[in-house]
Order: structure tokens, then sequence, then C-alpha cells
């Protein structure tokens, strides 16, 4: 198993082949039990289809900024801001019209 990730390329690959999420942490990598984390780029200014998990979820802001809706909240996002995602409750991301696209990392834990 390799210890070292090159997240920034990676992301490149995973754009280049019309795909938004790259998993950093999960089955390929020995993770059991719910443990599963990874980047995903936000390059939308609308909401997409956003998800609701069996888990919870953390969010970390890594560049960019927008907006976030976790259930029935919606508040403003930017690098260093960390958000959690209870489990059930829907979620869903977009950036700023004049932000770069935003890049997250995540985390599921089981319950």
């Amino acid at each position: 198993m390799a210890y070292f990730f090159d997240s920034n390329k990676e992301i490149e690959k995973m754009l280049a082949k019309g795909k938004r999420a790259c998993d950093v942490l999960g089955e390929a990598q020995g993770c059991v039990n719910g443990c599963h984390a990874g980047i995903t780029i936000y390059g939308e200014t609308e909401y997409g289809k956003g998800g609701t998990h069996e888990d919870q979820e953390c969010f970390l802001v890594l560049e960019g900024s927008g907006m976030a809706t976790i259930g029935d909240q919606e508040f403003p996002i930017y690098p260093g801001i960390t958000m959690v995602a209870p489990a059930g409750v829907f979620h869903a991301f977009k950036r700023d019209q004049e932000s770069v696209p935003v890049k997250i990392f995540w985390f599921h834990a089981a319950i």
C-alpha cells in the first residue's frame, strides 16, 4: 500500500475523466467498517443533487468559497471551515460565481 498520496495529481486525473470526487481512504487502502475519505471539487454555481448518508460526514473546505446547505441551514463556506452532516441529513455545496471551484476534504465514519 502506498503511504504517499499526491492529491493534486489524482484530482487532475479525476477531472480529466469527467469525475469530481477522488477517494483518499477507503476499501482499496484497507479501511473497513464505514471509514471513507476523499476530496470533491464543486464547480457548479447552483446546488447539485447533494447527498444523504447512513453515517455522519465531516467536511473541511480546502479552496474556494461558496455556500453549503446541511439540513435546513444554509451558510457561507471558505477555506478552513469545517462542517458535519449528521446521519440521514441532506447536504449540498456550490461555489460563488467569482470563486475558483470549491475543494472539500470529506470523511465518513461509521456510527
